[in-house]
């Protein structure tokens, strides 16, 4: 244990709560349910990653939006699905909770605030329109999981316009206020405190808490452009990074935040650190960070710093989304070499994950002149503003046309003789009745024979107009009962529990729209409630909580 420095201001509390997205705001929330007083610490200005994203929750087995969109789903049909994409990244125990308390994880964050809608969405798409709110957000109805059990909507999207996520957290944020969290935005976590014992019994911060008013405001300002827009464009988000930096390193303050119960840490993945990037998963090098600049891996090591295990730090996901426009499920994606790579159906993560790990991060997809027509039809219906921007310029800057299969193919720089074999047992398939040589279901098939066609470019490379988004999912291993953080030995690190992307989960192995964020809400609650629930022989001697 490093020395404390005495003169640092003491907070204390029951349960501190490191990050306050998600996974963070949901472990403040139940720990608050439990009785427990609750600081929550955050870098920026709260809402993380969650604030970012599309808002999906993945959630069924009866769900009430499901049911009042007349969808019916079980917890046997939602377990059979998961069993594929989970993997063993948790036990059959674990993923059977997440799915049996599915329909009250809905119920409870409608009772936080969160607002659901059951509109349902008639098209295949990786983000629906407005209108929509309910959709199939995985793989679901694609052809290798629908032979196991009958594809079933279970996207949630959070209602809003655009991207969701700050319909999400803002509900969230405000329950956690209501119900007397207080957070400390702002407040960056850099050690953890342990007694003799080895009990993480607090944590050591810095924080511009106690900058003048002006610089603070200042400080939120930059915090939020370094998250949005500055996701979409990293040079402005390093340029905030930067001015941040300058702004701790005159007006931040150390202090000290005491935990009589527990401290939770729920401060994301590790995308936005490079150099961790390029140490555990150098293919996904390429990739756009999926988050803020705090999911740097900061509270993952935190967690090592204690002595706790990180694990699956090479599993990345990795988006290539083809919908919207709907029109190109049936298409056909392939790589250099002509090869079909995928069933077109699948989810963007699994398209993407097979593009970078099988095929040496190139491919395009294929279309012929009727589905390229219909293509451009479905745009104005199906797409956001900012889906319709990247697919028009998809199409008109990063594709090429061609009279022939073999003309396209050698403006791609592909293998004209693979692209046209491809093509044949495609069609030659759908001709005779037969299976499709990837597996993708018989009526989202289309043939492909009338000139020109098109190979749009969706390689996985450094580009502006169709950047591929990625999101770590590796993180420190938990106990799967409590959230309990774990060390080498598989023994619970007392007084340290983690969530969400700093931790393994239901989404560590694959990944689908909603699963990350359910997965949050699951962890997050379950951290919260254990936390909560621990008792410290310090409670007593420690004094009560101070103003921060």
């Amino acid at each position: 244990m490093k020395p404390i420095d005495e003169s640092t201001p003491v907070v204390t509390t029951d349960v501190v709560v490191i990050g306050f997205g998600a996974a963070g705001a949901c472990a403040a929330i139940t720990a608050r349910e439990q009785g427990a007083d609750v600081i929550a610490l955050d870098r920026a200005n709260g809402g993380g990653a969650t604030a970012l994203s599309g808002g999906i929750i993945y959630a069924g087995a009866g769900t009430s939006v499901q049911a009042a969109a007349g969808v019916e789903d079980t917890v046997e049909q939602m377990m059979a699905y998961l069993r594929l994409e989970v993997g063993d990244a948790v036990s059959e125990e674990t993923l059977e909770k997440f799915v049996r308390t599915s329909p009250e994880m809905i119920q409870w964050l409608s009772d936080q605030g969160v607002p659901f809608d059951s509109s349902l969405c008639p098209y295949k798409t990786s983000f629906p329109n407005n209108s929509y709110y309910l959709y199939f957000s995985g793989s679901e109805n694609s052809g290798a999981y629908r032979r196991r059990t009958p594809p079933v909507q279970r996207g949630h999207r959070v209602k809003g316009k655009g991207t969701s996520g700050k319909q999400l957290y803002k509900p969230l944020a405000k329950s956690a206020q209501n119900k007397g969290v207080q957070l400390l935005p702002h407040t960056m976590a850099t050690e953890l405190i342990q007694d003799e014992s080895g009990r993480v019994t607090g944590v050591v911060a810095r924080t511009m808490q106690y900058a003048p008013a002006r610089i603070r405001r200042l400080y939120t300002a930059a915090c939020a452009v370094s998250a949005k827009p500055g996701i979409y464009y990293p040079p402005l988000r390093k340029q905030m990074e930067r001015y941040r930096a300058s702004l701790e390193e005159r007006y931040a303050r150390p202090i000290r935040v005491m935990a009589r119960r527990g401290v939770v840490i729920g401060a994301g993945g590790f995308i936005a650190n490079t150099d961790w990037v390029n140490e555990f998963a150098p293919q996904y090098a390429n990739g756009l960070p999926l988050g803020t600049s705090g999911d740097d891996g900061s509270g993952i090591a935190l967690g090592q710093s204690v002595g706790a295990i990180a694990e699956r730090m090479d599993n990345v996901s990795a988006w290539r989304f083809i919908t919207p426009p709907s029109a190109f499920i049936g298409s056909i994606v392939v790589d250099a070499k002509g090869r079909r790579i995928i069933d077109e159906s699948r989810y963007g993560a699994a398209l993407g994950q097979a593009i970078v790990r099988n095929h040496d991060a190139k491919a395009w997809i294929l279309a012929d002149a009727d589905l390229m027509s219909e293509a451009r039809r479905n745009l104005i219906k199906q797409t956001l503003w900012f889906q319709r921007a990247q697919v028009s310029a998809l199409m008109t800057l990063d594709s090429v046309r061609g009279k022939s299969l073999r003309d396209v193919a050698e403006a791609a720089g592909i293998d004209a003789e693979g692209l046209i074999a491809t093509v044949e047992a495609h069609n030659d398939a759908i001709d005779s009745g037969t299976e499709d040589p990837v597996g993708k279901p018989a009526e989202l098939t289309r043939r492909a024979v009338r000139a020109p066609f098109t190979l749009l470019n969706i390689s996985v490379r450094p580009s502006v107009i169709n950047p591929t988004p990625m999101l770590t999912l590796g993180g420190v291993r938990v106990d799967e009962n409590s959230s309990a953080v774990l060390d080498e030995s598989g023994d619970p690190i007392p007084g340290l529990y983690a969530a969400g992307r700093t931790a393994i989960g239901v989404c560590s192995d694959s990944y689908v729209s909603g699963l990350s964020i359910a997965d949050c809400v699951f962890s997050g609650r379950r951290a919260g409630r254990h936390a909560a629930q621990q008792a410290s022989d310090l409670a007593d001697s420690w004094p009560d909580r101070e103003s921060a």
